[in-house]
């Protein structure tokens, strides 16, 4: 039987339940902190040597030089042109359908004149060099290749370089073509937090990025955080996560997947059902129990159930609504009747899939936004990877002599407030020019 957790928001202690159950420690015992420390410092001392050694000592991989970590593009091409011809049609009609969707992202820069003359404006450029994190760990993810690439390639970004772990130095073949259709410019097979670190530092081999994005282990979360601010990172992302909002008129089979569909990642995935119908809830378990053995990954998805899955029974829709809000799902599915009316009342949610007939998988492989989402409740304050992400501002500023005249005075207030008197004096100057008193010298 599956023993999954069971709340409901009449229990006295729901509040502290819940948040129990969303609590999410990263991993970053002092042992991953440790461990990390040590690669970092590593392969920023030794550069490729170390890389070598943490190839043979990770990934059972003994390189006999280090140019074989890299991956040509004609080795990517040929894994395009080898693939079948179903999977490369699927693989291109994504990577069309990704595109497509962040074409829409891209914002222009701007510039406005004030009366005398002064102007103001945003300069919006590509970051040069960005470093795209492939998992690989437990399954290959020619997804992620797309859906990290294709934003980056649609901002403008000049090069990309992508790294993804290869055990006994090999790599899904469908990972090396998903390169190939999203643009990649440079493969290097390397995984964990030396892959993080050749990013951020550079070796002779592997060249520096100003961005990582990706998600990774609790090895490459933590070694993304370590060097944020030498580089750009994306986020610190946590274990995947689904919640589904159900007014029990959806087929339980379909619901019982879904969740599935989150928790075969890993055993700390996360997928929690809502539903104000108890039978409902009742259904949905027994279809999982039904359905469960089925699965490639049946003991992955058992463990991430019993873990951190739950059944829980709200009062109505709109308290299921305050629910989601309070967890601030990666995924939210709202399989109800009326789908745009309940997500207006959702503030806080990676991404939306509204409707019994749109499951979180397809926003996965296809839909076209990124599957690069926040987790771990920081769908509070964080938004999914997109265009944006690969791109920068700079603000642009220009002041006639009347402009400066008009704020100048503004400027060496403020700064006389705050004590600083070179501040003010170089505004001063400008005044005086511009007023005609003097040539802004003492």
């Amino acid at each position: 039987m599956l023993d999954i957790q069971r709340l409901s928001t009449t229990q006295p202690d729901f509040d502290q339940r819940l948040a129990a159950l969303t609590d999410w420690d990263d991993g970053a015992t002092h042992a991953v902190e440790a461990a990390v420390g040590e690669i970092l410092k590593a392969v920023r001392q030794r550069g490729d040597a170390a890389l070598l050694d943490y190839s043979e000592r990770f990934d059972g991989w003994r390189v006999g030089h280090v140019t074989e970590l890299e991956v040509g593009a004609a080795r990517c091409g040929e894994a395009l042109e080898g693939l079948p011809a179903d999977d490369r049609q699927a693989l291109e009609t994504a990577a069309a359908r990704i595109r497509e969707y962040h074409l829409h992202q891209r914002q222009a820069g701007w510039e406005r004149t004030e009366a005398d003359g002064t102007r103001l404006g945003q300069q919006i450029r590509p970051i040069e060099r960005v470093g795209i994190y492939v998992p690989g760990g437990k399954a290959a993810y020619p997804s992620s290749v797309l859906m990290n690439a294709i934003p980056a390639r649609v901002a403008g970004v000049g090069e990309i370089v992508m790294v993804a772990p290869a055990p006994g130095g090999e790599i899904a073949p469908m990972v090396l073509a998903a390169a190939a259709v999203a643009g990649v410019d440079r493969v290097f097979l390397l995984g964990g937090a030396q892959a993080v670190a050749a990013l951020a530092y550079g070796t002779d081999t592997v060249p520096a990025v100003d961005k990582i994005v990706g998600p990774g282990n609790a090895f490459v979360a933590e070694a993304k955080r370590r060097v944020f601010g030498h580089v750009g990172i994306d986020m610190v992302a946590g274990p995947s996560e689904i919640l589904i909002i159900c007014d029990g008129q959806t087929d339980p089979a379909w619901t019982a997947m879904d969740l599935f569909s989150q928790a075969e990642h890993d055993e700390d995935a996360r997928a929690i059902l809502v539903c104000p119908e108890a039978r409902y809830l009742d259904e949905v378990q027994a279809a999982m129990e039904r359905l469960l053995p089925d699965m490639s990954r049946s003991e992955i998805i058992r463990a991430s159930l019993l873990r951190r899955g739950a059944l829980i029974c709200v009062r109505d829709l709109g308290e299921a609504a305050r629910v989601a809000n309070a967890i601030a799902p990666e995924h939210l599915e709202l399989s109800v009747v009326e789908p745009e009316r309940l997500a207006a009342a959702i503030h806080h949610a990676g991404a939306i899939f509204l409707g019994r007939y749109t499951p979180e998988a397809l926003g996965d492989y296809c839909a076209g936004p990124s599957h690069v989402l926040p987790t771990s409740r920081t769908a509070r304050f964080a938004s999914p990877l997109g265009v944006m992400d690969f791109c920068k501002s700079t603000s642009m500023v220009y002041c006639t002599p009347s402009g400066a005249a008009e704020l100048a005075p503004v400027a060496s207030r403020l700064a006389h407030a705050e004590g600083l008197t070179a501040h003010a004096r170089s505004a001063e100057y400008r005044l005086a020019a511009a007023s005609g008193e003097g040539d802004g010298q003492d």
